[in-house]
C-alpha cells in the first residue's frame, strides 16, 4: 500500500503546482476557440497519444469539437486537420523532443494558438511556445524515475480538467451528452432520465 500512498502523495503534489492563472488564460482561450467555431487539438507521441485520445473522446461525447494530431502522423498529411484559428496543445514532458519542436515551428507559421503542456521549466518549446503550462513532478513512481507514469496520469487530469471547465462553462447539459452517447451501460443509464 505504501506504493499508492507515495503515488497519490506525488499527484496531489503535482496537481498543487498548477498554475491558476495560467491554466485560466488557457480555459479562456479554448472557450473562445469553440465559440468561434474551431476545435482544440492535442498533439503528443509515446504514452502520451492515449492522453490526448481520452481527452477528444471527453470532448466530442459532450459536443464539443476536438481532435488528436499524432506528432509523427502531422508531417505526412495529417497537418490538413489543422485550420486557421484552431488552439493546438503539445504534449511532452521534456519540451525537447526533436519530432514535437519540429511540429511547433510548422505549427508557428499558422494562424493558431499554440500551448504547450510539459514538466519542464526551461526547455526549446518553453522559449519557442510563451503559452505553457508547466508541471512540477516529483517522481514518475518507477525503480529509476524514468517510466512516463505519473506524468502522463498528470496530463490526463489537468486536459479532463480543461474538459470539465469548458463544459461547465459553455452550458454543455446531460440532454448534449445524451444525444452524443447512446451506447453501451451508459447510454442505457441515459435513456431512463
Amino acid at each position: 500500500m505504501a506504493y499508492f500512498d507515495n503515488t497519490m502523495k506525488i499527484l496531489n503534489d503535482a496537481v498543487n503546482s498548477i498554475n491558476a492563472e495560467i491554466f485560466r488564460k488557457l480555459v479562456d482561450h479554448s472557450k473562445e476557440t469553440l465559440k468561434r467555431g474551431n476545435q482544440i487539438i492535442t498533439t503528443g507521441l509515446g504514452k502520451n497519444v492515449p492522453i490526448c485520445d481520452k481527452f477528444v473522446g471527453t470532448m466530442l461525447s459532450m459536443g464539443m469539437r476536438a481532435f488528436f494530431l499524432h506528432t509523427n502522423s502531422a508531417v505526412h498529411g495529417d497537418l490538413g486537420a489543422v485550420k486557421d484559428g484552431d488552439l493546438v496543445i503539445i504534449l511532452t514532458k521534456s519540451g525537447e523532443t526533436a519530432e514535437s519542436i519540429y511540429l511547433m515551428e510548422l505549427l508557428k507559421k499558422r494562424k493558431v494558438d499554440l500551448w504547450l503542456l510539459t514538466f519542464t521549466e526551461n526547455s526549446t518549446l518553453v522559449r519557442e511556445i510563451p503559452n505553457h503550462l508547466i508541471l512540477k513532478l516529483e517522481h514518475e513512481g518507477d525503480m529509476w524515475d524514468i517510466v512516463p507514469n505519473n506524468s502522463t496520469t498528470i496530463n490526463l487530469i489537468v486536459l479532463q480538467g480543461l474538459a470539465m471547465h469548458l463544459a461547465e462553462e459553455l452550458g454543455v447539459t446531460i440532454e448534449d451528452f445524451k444525444k452524443n452517447h447512446p451506447g453501451g451501460h451508459i447510454g442505457d443509464v441515459l435513456r431512463e432520465l
